[in-house]
């Protein structure tokens, strides 16, 4: 099991519980509002950075997935404008959750609110190096539903 060491920002609720996986199976943990000096509403269409009071130290070779919660996507039509983020082993910051309303209506985000769901993950990084061919293949330069299909 990788760790993550966690602190808590100056100012944020530190009764608010760090990320958690809510079943034995979940590949995310789900991370939470802290919003100690009040609610924040999301009208339709806005996208708002939700703070979560915390800050992450990432093992190197590994980083932070930040995905939208799918209940709070089909729902309330909340998305994560980035998604899936990607927070780097090197961020020492704040996390923030950055939210798009895609609903009819506006959403409330409340103090302690499981708002999204990190995923630890591996890293690899590659070497890219300038070429002047590619290797051909069946699907070639077809992109954007260039296979056909529903």
């Amino acid at each position: 099991m990788v760790q993550v060491k966690v602190t808590y920002g100056e100012g944020a609720d530190t009764t608010v519980p760090l990320p958690s996986y809510e079943t034995t199976g979940a590949a995310g943990a789900d991370i939470r509002a802290n919003l100690p000096e009040g609610d924040i509403e999301i009208t339709p269409g806005a996208r708002v950075l939700i703070p979560t009071g915390l800050s992450m130290e990432i093992p190197h070779g590994f980083e932070v997935q930040v995905r939208p919660r799918s209940g709070l996507a089909l729902k309330h039509g909340l998305m994560l404008v980035n998604s899936p983020g990607t927070i780097d082993s090197d961020y020492r910051g704040p996390v923030g959750i950055i939210i798009l309303n895609a609903g009819e209506q506006p959403f409330l985000v409340t103090h302690g609110m499981r708002i999204a769901q990190l995923v630890v993950a591996p890293v690899v990084q590659a070497r890219f190096a300038r070429s002047e061919t590619l290797s051909e293949t069946a699907r070639g330069a077809g992109g954007f539903g260039s296979t056909g299909g529903h």
